[in-house]
């Protein structure tokens, strides 16, 4: 399930850079263009987020990955982006891992090794922890697009309260002063990462006692849009898989078992 939250995410924040990096990092900068890493030999992986940014120390690239899970490889996967942008962009790397899972953060935020008393790696990251950001400190601001987020911050909270604190946050979304298209795609978005850690006849119910049908009929569109999107996704990987199953000499009825591929879907593959 992490890794299909995470997918979605990179869609529902993929707008998000600027009140996550005023808010979170504390960071004025004007964004002049988004940059791709992709790691084309070590692993088949893309970042979630980069962009070229100029601030007051210079330009830099601005590195944000989302996750729902604890990876403990992330230290490596982030020390190896970091020389990738600095080789291919020429840029100083400003990187941070958002976490918003369900399970204790476990990562570490940073790699550094010595030899004796001589240290010959020093490499550090910011690794923000949501379930430790409180409720107020969001709902409290003028970043509303970072409302999406309550459902997942105040881990203690909201273990304690349990459906309140969902209420709470539905309240919240509600009577955020923004334009109906605005509330709609946050509502959306809260929903979604809402399930992270909610179940989902519970996150319908309080959505729709508090915020009323009218929106959430509404902003079903922009669900559908993420959902689509989160599918293509993973048809994209199982068709990667399949792939390589097939250059092993599986046969072509097992791969289908594993990757949910058809049959008739796999066979094309071959020409």
């Amino acid at each position: 399930m992490g890794q299909e939250y995470d997918i979605a995410a990179k869609s529902i924040f993929s707008n998000l850079a600027d009140d996550i990096a005023s808010y979170f990092l504390g960071l004025t900068y004007t964004k002049i263009d988004e940059l791709n890493i992709e790691f084309t030999i070590v692993e088949s992986r893309e970042s979630d987020m980069i962009f070229k940014c100029t601030t007051d120390y210079g330009d830099i690239a601005l590195h944000m990955e989302f996750q729902t899970y604890n990876d403990n490889k992330m230290p490596y996967r982030m020390l190896r982006y970091a020389t990738e942008i600095m080789e291919k962009h020429n840029l100083v790397p400003y990187q941070v891992v958002i976490y918003f899972g369900k399970n204790e953060l476990k990562m570490e935020d940073k790699l550094d090794y010595h030899l004796g008393k001589k240290n010959f790696l020093n490499f550090h990251y910011r690794l923000i922890d949501m379930g430790e950001v409180k409720f107020e400190d969001i709902a409290e601001t003028k970043y509303y697009d970072l409302y999406a987020f309550l459902p997942l911050v105040d881990k203690e909270k909201r273990q304690k309260e349990e459906e309140e604190y969902l209420k709470k946050c539905a309240e919240a979304i509600r009577d955020m002063p923004v334009d109906k298209g605005k509330k709609e795609n946050i509502v959306t978005s809260a929903q979604i990462l809402a399930g992270i850690v909610y179940d989902k006849e519970i996150i319908e119910r309080i959505f729709s006692e508090v915020i009323g049908m009218s929106i959430l009929e509404e902003s079903k569109i922009y669900r559908e849009i993420l959902e689509k999107g989160k599918k293509e996704g993973e048809r994209e990987k199982s068709i990667e898989i399949a792939k390589e199953l097939l250059k092993e000499g599986m046969d072509i009825y097992k791969i289908a078992q594993i990757t949910k591929l058809s049959v008739e879907e796999i066979k094309k593959l071959l020409n």
